[in-house]
């Protein structure tokens, strides 16, 4: 194994192990290297964090380790950034996907392991936070032109507002499909209010998303 392999694997296995610390140590060596920041991005953070969702799937590890795995990925991913940005290359990203929770809703834990998982998986995700309002959800899907809009929501209250940027989204003659997920949603909620897709977790999110896109999965 060379010494871009095996950084590229400290990288991968760090996500996995859920150690920030190695996680950090080893984007810095990536950095040292002279790998391209990409190339860590794609074939080790973004590996590794896949594995985490196939793992959580197959019920290997918990919610509370996924979102751990999410948070790692990140701290790696802010050490990798700077060098990327310097370099004016991108990561080739499948589509774009703007995310959020609704208005009214402050919880945010799944909508970011989402993100991050999808983030890992080949699409740029613009993540508006939480309490987000239909109006900037609108916003930001014109301004980024993007292919999908995912609006989570845990609270029963708060839910009424998928609806009303479902709603939002075809007034405004967007194309863009839309996602509903989080606890207080169902299938069957969104066939009701006209969603194109509903996930139960991110790993699903992931797979509804490419789905909706007509991306074809690796095989």
């Amino acid at each position: 194994m060379s010494e871009r392999e095996r950084i590229l694997d400290e990288l991968s296995s760090a996500v996995v192990n859920l150690d920030e610390k190695k996680v950090e140590d080893a984007a810095k060596k990536a950095l040292a290297q002279h790998i391209d920041p990409v190339e860590a991005i794609e074939k080790g953070l973004a590996v590794g964090l896949r594995k985490v969702g196939n793992m959580y799937e197959k019920g290997e590890l918990f919610l509370s380790q996924m979102v751990y795995a999410a948070s790692v990925f990140q701290t790696g991913l802010k050490v990798l950034e700077p060098e990327l940005k310097r370099s004016g290359r991108s990561v080739k990203r499948l589509a774009t996907v703007v995310l959020g929770t609704v208005q009214g809703d402050i919880h945010d834990i799944g909508k970011t392991i989402v993100g991050s998982l999808l983030g890992a998986s080949g699409f740029e995700v613009i993540d508006l936070g939480k309490d987000v309002p239909t109006e900037l959800f609108v916003n930001k899907a014109k301004e980024t032109r993007a292919d999908l809009v995912g609006a989570s929501a845990l609270l029963t209250t708060t839910i009424p507002m998928q609806r009303e940027i479902v709603q939002a989204l075809k007034r405004d003659s967007l194309t863009c499909k839309v996602m509903v997920g989080g606890a207080a949603c169902s299938e069957e909620w969104a066939r009701e209010i006209g969603a194109d897709g509903y996930a139960m977790d991110a790993v699903e999110a992931v797979r509804k998303a490419k789905a909706l896109l007509g991306i074809v999965e690796n095989p």
